[in-house]
């Protein structure tokens, strides 16, 4: 007897969506975009989603979901965001408020998750997710959110 495929998991399913938008010529932007709205829209811990995308010595917001923030641009190094690119390191942090650099997008955000968008060594930006819900990503979170970074790398 057969078995039946697996059930993809949620990012999968969000990987799916933009192969399917990049296969028609959806752009950089608009596909970042969906990336954003897509994680979002799993719910919490996911409150706010924000693409930065790395422009020489800068992040460069280009596309979120969720809440708005002041933070247009972030010099590499400074805070969560930056702190990822200067060391080429993802960044689970479950208490927002424990840490000095901490660039505070929402007075309601308790823990973020940044997660490097990344063509082999080559650093191009970051998924950053802001959740209202401390200590709110565990393994399973950073997994996902890796797998739609991972798909970004190929498709931007």
């Amino acid at each position: 007897m057969a078995t039946a495929p697996p059930t993809p998991t949620a990012a999968g399913k969000i990987v799916r969506v933009l192969r399917a938008a990049h296969l028609h010529d959806t752009g950089r932007k608009a596909l970042l975009q969906l990336a954003c709205e897509k994680l979002r829209g799993l719910g919490a811990p996911y409150t706010s989603v924000y693409a930065y995308m790395l422009h020489g010595h800068e992040l460069v917001l280009e596309a979120h979901a969720g809440r708005d923030t002041e933070h247009q641009r972030i010099p590499v190094g400074k805070g969560v965001c930056g702190t990822a690119v200067a060391t080429g390191q993802d960044q689970n942090v479950p208490d927002v408020s424990a840490i000095g650099n901490y660039l505070a997008c929402n007075l309601d955000t308790k823990s973020e998750l940044v997660v490097l968008i990344r063509r082999g060594h080559t650093i191009l930006g970051q998924l950053d997710i802001d959740s209202d819900v401390p200590a709110a990503f565990g393994d399973r979170e950073h997994a996902e959110v890796k797998e739609v970074a991972n798909a970004l790398a190929v498709l931007l």
